[in-house]
C-alpha cells in the first residue's frame, strides 16, 4: 500500500635570510659583513618534503561506514512535516530530537546521525518539464548539507523522479554528492511509467536504471577519492525493484535495501521477510511515527535478524 511522501596539508614554509650592511657614515656605527667561511660555501639548505594531505573521512572519522556505524536518520524534506519528521523545523531544531531518538540504537556500534532530505519531490501536476517532479530550492539543500557538516552529520538525498530517471537527477545534485558526508537514495515508488501519475501509481524501477546511477556515484567516489558512500534503494513492495537480484554492488559504496512498509507488527514483520535479501545488501528499516501502530522501539529492532544498519523514522 501506498507510504506517504518519503545527498593540512601544511606545506613547508623555508625562509631565506639576507644579511644587511649598514650604511651609516659614523664608522663607529657600521655593521661589519660576516667573514668568509673557510672551508668553501654553505650547503645547500633543504626543504622538508611536503606533508601528503590526508584523504578526506566520514562526519566521524574513518572511511568505511559498516560495520563501525548504525546510521539513524531523520526522513522528510524541507519547509513541510507532511513528507516526514525532518520537515518540522529547522536542521538546528531538529537535530537534538534527532539524536536522542537514535541514542538507544548503537547495539555494538557507533551511532551516526543522519539527515535523509528529499531532494527532488514527486507531484500530483506534470510542471513545465512535463515529469511529474519537481526539486527543492538548491539553497534549502546547502542548508541542511552545510549544518550537516559542521555538526558532523551524514546527508542522505533522496530523489522522486516522476516520470523522469533518477540518473539526471542525480546529476543535478553533483556539486553536493562531491561532498564527504553525502549520500544518495532513490525511491522507486515515485519512479512513475509512462501515462501514470504520482500518488496514484505505486512507481518502479528496473535494476539497469539503478546500476547507472550507483555507477555514476562510484565513479565520484573513486575520481575524488572520497569516503564510501550510502547508496539506498527503498522497497516496501516487490514490484517496486522487479529484478533486483540484478542490482550490481559497486566500490566505494555501501549498498542499502531499505525496507519501508507500515502498519502493524505482523503486516510489518511480514514485509521484512519478504523483502529483505542480506547477501546482496546492508539492510535498512523505517518507522513511522504516525502510520505504525504499536511502534518498535529500539531494543526491538536490535533483535531483527539480520539487525537493521540504517534506521529511518518518517
Amino acid at each position: 500500500m501506498p507510504r506517504p511522501a518519503r545527498l593540512a596539508a601544511a606545506g613547508a614554509l623555508v625562509a631565506l635570510l639576507a644579511t644587511v650592511v649598514g650604511c651609516d657614515s659614523d664608522p663607529a656605527s657600521r655593521t661589519a659583513a660576516p667573514a668568509a667561511s673557510q672551508s668553501g660555501p654553505a650547503p645547500a639548505t633543504t626543504s622538508p618534503s611536503p606533508t601528503p594531505t590526508p584523504p578526506p573521512q566520514l562526519p566521524l572519522g574513518g572511511r568505511e561506514i559498516f560495520p563501525e556505524y548504525r546510521v539513524v536518520a531523520y526522513y522528510g524534506t524541507a519547509g513541510t512535516a507532511s513528507l516526514g519528521v525532518l520537515g518540522e523545523g529547522k536542521p538546528d531544531t531538529m537535530l537534538p530530537k534527532l539524536r536522542k531518538a537514535a541514542a538507544g540504537f548503537a547495539g555494538d556500534r557507533t551511532v551516526q546521525v543522519a539527515y535523509e532530505l528529499i531532494a527532488t519531490v514527486a507531484q500530483a501536476g506534470a510542471g513545465k518539464d512535463g515529469d511529474y517532479s519537481q526539486m527543492i530550492p538548491e539553497d534549502k539543500i546547502r542548508q541542511y548539507v552545510d549544518q550537516a557538516r559542521a555538526n558532523k552529520v551524514m546527508v542522505i538525498l533522496d530523489l522522486q523522479p516522476g516520470r523522469g530517471s533518477f540518473v539526471p537527477q542525480a546529476k543535478r545534485l553533483e556539486k553536493f554528492l562531491l561532498q564527504p558526508h553525502v549520500g544518495l537514495a532513490l525511491d522507486p515508488e515515485w519512479r512513475m511509467p509512462a501515462g501514470k501519475v504520482p500518488g496514484r501509481t505505486i512507481g518502479r524501477v528496473k535494476a539497469s536504471e539503478v546500476n547507472e546511477v550507483s555507477q555514476y556515484l562510484s565513479d565520484l567516489v573513486t575520481a575524488h577519492d572520497l569516503p564510501e558512500k550510502l547508496f539506498v534503494v527503498h522497497q516496501f513492495r516487490t514490484s517496486m525493484l522487479p529484478d533486483v537480484d540484478k542490482i550490481a554492488e559497486r566500490p566505494g559504496l555501501a549498498m542499502v535495501q531499505h525496507v519501508d512498509g507500515f502498519g502493524t507488527r505482523s503486516e510489518k514483520d511480514a514485509t521484512w521477510q519478504r523483502l529483505r535479501r542480506p547477501q546482496q545488501f546492508h539492510m535498512g528499516y523505517k518507522l513511522f511515527y504516525d502510520e505504525d501502530v504499536h511502534r518498535y522501539k529500539a531494543a526491538d529492532v536490535l533483535g531483527f535478524d539480520p539487525v537493521p544498519e540504517l534506521i529511518s523514522f518518517q
